[in-house]
């Protein structure tokens, strides 16, 4: 595995242990919450159960009240009604009845609650011993008439306690079981689906470093949209890469010519057979530095190419401002160059890269146009949008030669032309940059070449 897919799995954490991790967390909170609901059930069920066991207990005391000779009230304490109270808890068991005149038997201290002709129950204590209270409140017939009396049972909640918590034990047993099911399915589950990731590193990691082409691996579908980055990515450092192989093969092979030259001229003065070779040496040294200025042009291009957001620019003024800048080195040459168009024009484009497109097309018209030419910066806005513009009567460009002029490498050219296809290359990456299209075609009356950059 190579250092940087290494360094790529120390990252402090994994994603199966992550996605392991929230479920437990998950699972533990629903869990308590399960519980705290399994607690609250099955108090209510274990208190059920010991309030139909009191609610019985109860009602078998009161089916053995009667009457007796002297119209009291007596009662035979059927034992097997306490009995029904036992419990493995060793809960303690308390009763008492009460008639018209009060208490009659049993635990006098023991709290009676209000019944009337039902049953009711509360949870309350007695010596300090917590128990439930079941009172029946029933009645009695003396043949004249009827005596009301009132039974109640208590039994400490030792047995309710320890159901409820046998309940919750068990309850909680099968949820830490479901728990662990759950995340071994999850570790399962994960690592079987981490699998294309798995071989998507692979396939990575034994690529060679000048292996740029997309991945084409099987992956889920909430990994395309990684893969797409990772394979756009690949494309624009292709791209960057490639940008960088043309710049150094268009360096060695522009910049070749013109320092030979400038070596042959520097040894010709050395020995001393030509007394013009000074000023073929400084020919030859202008034209290198013109060369590299436009390759360092075509680099800017391609860094520019990664900002895809343009200004809007005045490109008359551009235009305008260019042309005087070329009228001095335009005479010089017994050149005729203004400028003709209106006044603003808006148009999306960098400016620096705006400027070195009219300049290549009209140092590339002064250069090739002949003596005494006619050259024309035009800035005009059309129905098909703003459109730059630039003319001269010289010979024009054959229209055989404008394929192999527009290359980025101009091969296969003499010396003179080198400058003006590498000149028309720079023209064409820029206007491929600002989204703008090149037009060639004959100037007017036939005569020259016209350059037309259209934008929009």
């Amino acid at each position: 595995m190579t250092g940087a897919t290494a360094g790529a799995g120390t990252g402090g954490w994994s994603l199966r242990r992550r996605l392991l991790g929230w479920l437990l967390v998950a699972t533990a909170i629903l869990g308590l919450l399960a519980l705290l609901d399994t607690w609250g059930e099955a108090l209510r069920t274990a208190q059920g159960v010991s309030d139909r066991v009191l609610g019985g207990s109860a009602m078998a005391i009161a089916e053995r009240v009667s009457v007796d000779l002297t119209g009291g009230i007596e009662v035979d304490i059927p034992y097997s009604a306490l009995e029904m109270l036992a419990s493995t808890a060793e809960d303690q068991v308390f009763y008492r009845v009460d008639g018209p005149a009060g208490f009659i038997t049993g635990y006098d201290r023991l709290e009676v609650l209000r019944a009337q002709d039902g049953l009711a129950f509360r949870d309350s204590s007695f010596d300090g011993t917590p128990v439930r209270i079941a009172t029946l409140a029933r009645q009695v017939s003396t043949g004249e008439g009827w005596l009301p009396f009132t039974v109640t049972v208590a039994e400490s909640t030792r047995a309710r306690d320890a159901l409820a918590r046998a309940i919750l034990w068990r309850s909680a047993l099968r949820l830490l079981g479901m728990i662990l099911g759950a995340a071994l399915i999850v570790w399962i589950t994960v690592t079987l689906a981490l699998r294309p990731l798995d071989r998507l590193g692979e396939t990575i990691a034994d690529r060679s470093p000048d292996d740029l082409t997309p991945l084409a691996a099987q992956v889920p579908d909430e990994v395309a949209g990684l893969v797409g980055s990772v394979n756009s990515f690949m494309q624009r450092l292709g791209q960057a890469l490639g940008a960088l192989r043309n710049f150094t093969g268009n360096a060695s092979h522009q910049l070749r010519t013109p320092l030979a030259t400038v070596r042959a001229q520097l040894g010709l003065l050395r020995d001393g057979v030509t007394p013009d070779g000074l000023d073929k040496a400084d020919a030859a040294l202008a034209r290198a530095e013109r060369v590299l200025a436009q390759l360092l042009m075509l680099a800017r291009i391609d860094a520019a190419a990664a900002h895809q957001a343009l200004p809007e620019v005045d490109i008359a003024a551009i235009a305008r401002g260019l042309a005087g800048d070329l009228i001095p080195e335009a005479a010089r040459h017994g050149h005729d160059l203004g400028f003709e168009g209106a006044d603003r024009l808006m148009a999306q484009a960098d400016p620096v890269l705006c400027a070195e497109l009219l300049r290549n097309l009209a140092e590339n018209a002064m250069a090739y146009a002949g003596p005494a030419a006619t050259i024309t910066l035009r800035a005009l806005q059309t129905p098909q949008g703003p459109v730059l513009e630039v003319e001269d009567d010289g010979p024009g460009i054959p229209p055989d030669r404008l394929a192999d002029l527009m290359a980025r490498r101009a091969t296969r050219v003499d010396s003179a032309q080198q400058l003006h296809g590498l000149g028309l290359a720079v023209v064409s990456e820029i206007a491929g940059l600002f989204g703008a299209r090149l037009e060639f075609q004959p100037g007017a009356g036939g005569r020259g070449q016209l350059v037309r950059c259209r934008f929009g």
